[in-house]
């Protein structure tokens, strides 16, 4: 499992636009005197005629091969991918089947119950309501209160299959853009990345196994759809990387996004649609309310447990309320972030040794771990 998080940068969460503020936009153009001068003629090709032809016949035919890929994929997936209005902000949603549910993040739907949703058979939106949103994994499903003829649900693929190298494309409506498109890589799978909270825009959740791709993701294509070329869906792109060196709060890192992974998303998509809730989140969990204390030096030094679970695996082994945690396995804990990441990549009922610190003495347990 790949946990590095780009500790010099942030992720920020791929905010819903404001439905006002894509006004318009500049367009330029330029124009040249045709030059008169003369042009030196082409060198003449020597050798076979036919050589010549079918060598330069085989590049065009592999790049005419690869368009028809994207043309068709963009053909199957793009009348799957709708525009949401949650309040004054747009995101993106996709079509999960064809009784009207659309899965996207929490972060797209936020507080708000009710929604207008713009479907590619129809011009004017649609109304919607939330069925459920699951922050913990920054998801979301909302259901059409009446069903159009013609609504197509998309194809959701298997995250097993994703490889680096993948070509991939982002659908979605990026800053307010409608049924846009872009291009990329997947550049890693198995990020394990926590979201920013609050006036960031995010839920604050930390999720795992992300797929990171290098296709332009921007505000407003978040809860849109990543997709391979065999027009399946592989992600919801969620997250955009930033550089907190750069401007104040921090710039678009080009080409660093990141997408929660198709099983994930179906995890979570099922249960709500089936029962209104997520009843099994597959998320490990210590069993403990925490907070990050600082040390000496005032740096992060630990999480202090305020409150341990019932049923949780940390008081079944011991843990108190005052304790520090220091480490989980072999990884040094500073804040909640930290705790938050490496426990996002375990699994519940997988036993965790934790180092932690009570009247200045370190102690060690293992801790059978919970489900969030």
């Amino acid at each position: 499992m790949d946990r590095s998080l780009y500790r010099g940068w942030t992720r920020r969460p791929l905010l819903p636009l404001s439905a006002g503020l894509l006004a318009g936009a500049l367009a330029s153009g330029c124009s040249a005197a045709a030059r008169t001068s003369a042009v030196p003629a082409p060198p003449v090709a020597t050798g076979s005629a036919a050589a010549v032809t079918q060598e330069a016949a085989a590049p065009r035919r592999a790049t005419n091969g690869l368009q028809t890929d994207y043309e068709n994929t963009i053909k199957n997936v793009l009348p799957s991918v709708v525009q949401i209005e949650a309040g004054d902000a747009l995101g993106s949603g996709i079509v999960y089947d064809s009784q009207g549910h659309i899965v996207t993040n929490a972060h797209v739907v936020g507080s708000k119950k009710t929604f207008k949703v713009t479907v590619a058979t129809r011009e004017q939106p649609l109304t919607a309501r939330l069925v459920s949103s699951f922050p913990q994994q920054d998801l979301a499903v909302i259901k059409l209160n009446s069903v159009p003829k013609g609504l197509k649900s998309a194809t959701f693929g298997t995250s097993s299959k994703v490889a680096v190298g993948q070509i991939v494309l982002a659908m979605g409506s990026p800053l307010g853009l409608s049924s846009s498109v872009t291009q990329g890589i997947v550049s890693a799978v198995g990020r394990t990345v926590s979201e920013g909270s609050g006036q960031s825009g995010g839920t604050g959740a930390t999720i795992a196994n992300m797929v990171q791709t290098s296709a332009a993701i921007n505000p407003g294509n978040s809860g849109g759809a990543l997709v391979d070329l065999n027009s399946e869906v592989i992600g919801i792109p969620t997250l955009a990387a930033t550089d907190p060196d750069i401007g104040d709060g921090g710039s678009a890192a080009p080409g660093i996004g990141f997408a929660i992974p198709v099983s994930t998303v179906k995890t979570v998509a099922d249960q709500i649609i089936k029962t209104g809730k997520v009843t099994h989140s597959g998320r490990a969990a210590l069993g403990i309310t925490g907070r990050t204390v600082l040390g000496n030096d005032l740096q992060p030094a630990g999480v202090a447990v305020v409150s341990t679970t019932k049923s949780g695996g940390a008081r079944a082994a011991g843990l108190k309320p005052g304790d520090i945690i220091v480490k989980v396995g072999g990884t040094r804990i500073t804040d909640i972030a930290s705790l938050s990441e490496v426990i996002a990549g375990d699994k519940p009922g997988q036993r965790v040794n934790v180092a932690y610190l009570r009247s200045g003495a370190t102690k060690t347990a293992k801790v059978k771990l919970g489900e969030m």
